[in-house]
C-alpha cells in the first residue's frame, strides 16, 4: 500500500528480503490517496482522505466522467510510487477488493499494463470446499460472486495471470495453525492463495482498525512447523504469483 504511513519501512525491509514476492495493493477507498486534494479533488471527502463509504465511492466511479479520470491519475501515481521502489512487481490487488469494480478494473488493466503488471488476485471464495473442511460451519456464496467472474474473465482477455481459488475471505482475521491445518487436506487442484494479516503484536492502530483479527496468532501459523510439514506431504508446491 504505497500511500501507507509505513510504505518506506516495508520498502526497506523488501529489499533485505530478495526472494520475497511483493504486490501492488491499491488503495481507492481508505486513508489517503497519493496524490493532493488539489489534483484529485473529485475522490477527497472532507479533509479526510478517501470516501470511506465504498458503496458511494463505487456510483461515483461508474456514473462521473470526472471521478474516473482522477481515479485514472490515481491509480497511475500508485503505480509508479510501485515502479520508484525498484522492487519487482509480483502481482496487484486492490484494498477491500475494490478491483471487483467494473471502471476500477478496466483502468488497473490498462494502466497497469504500462508498469508490467502480469498477474491479478481473484478474491473468489470456493463455498464447497469450506464446507467439506469445516461441515459444522455454515457458508453462503457472496453477494459479489458475479463480479468475481466477470474480473476473472476480463483479466483471462487481457492475457493476466490469476489465482484459481483465494481462502482467508470467509476467515478474515482467524487464518490461525487450526484452521490452516483443517483446510490443506481439502485444497482443490489449480493455485490456491492463502491470505492473511500477520504482525509480531496488537498495536493500538491495529485494535483500532481489525479489532477481532488476531494477527499474532496468524503470524504464528505462518511459520508454523506442522503447517510446513503437512505443506510437503501433500505435495503442495509453495510459488508466488511471478511463478505463473
Amino acid at each position: 500500500m504505497v500511500g501507507g504511513e509505513a510504505a518506506a519501512d516495508a520498502v526497506a525491509r523488501a529489499h533485505r528480503l530478495p526472494e520475497l514476492r511483493v504486490g501492488l495493493h491499491l488503495n481507492l477507498v481508505d486513508g489517503h490517496p497519493v496524490l493532493s486534494q488539489k489534483e484529485i479533488p473529485q475522490l477527497f471527502r472532507g479533509e479526510c482522505g478517501f470516501d470511506r463509504n465504498m458503496a458511494r465511492a463505487g456510483v461515483r466511479f461508474f456514473i462521473f466522467p470526472g471521478v474516473r479520470r482522477q481515479l485514472a491519475s490515481e491509480i497511475r501515481a500508485q503505480f509508479e510510487a510501485f515502479h520508484a521502489t525498484g522492487l519487482a512487481l509480483d502481482h496487484v490487488n486492490a484494498h477491500h477488493h475494490m478491483h471487483l469494480h467494473p471502471s476500477v478494473a478496466k483502468l488497473i488493466i490498462v494502466i497497469g499494463c504500462d508498469y508490467g503488471m502480469k498477474a491479478v488476485r481473484v478474491p473468489s471464495d470456493p463455498v464447497a470446499v469450506l464446507r467439506q473442511a469445516f461441515p459444522e460451519e455454515p457458508y453462503r456464496a457472496p453477494s459479489y460472486h458475479l463480479w468475481t467472474a466477470l474480473l476473472r474473465r476480463r483479466l483471462q482477455r487481457a492475457g493476466l495471470r490469476t489465482n484459481d481459488h483465494i481462502f482467508g475471505l470467509a476467515w478474515s482475521g482467524g487464518m490461525v495453525e487450526a484452521r490452516i491445518l483443517g483446510l490443506i487436506p481439502h485444497l482443490p487442484d489449480g493455485v490456491s492463495e492463502i491470505y492473511f494479516h500477520p504482525a509480531t503484536e496488537r498495536t493500538p492502530s491495529l485494535v483500532a482498525a481489525m479489532p477481532s483479527y488476531r494477527h499474532p496468532e496468524e503470524l504464528a501459523a505462518l511459520v508454523s512447523p506442522l503447517v510446513r510439514g503437512l505443506i510437503a506431504e501433500a505435495g503442495i508446491r509453495l510459488v508466488s504469483y511471478s511463478h505463473l
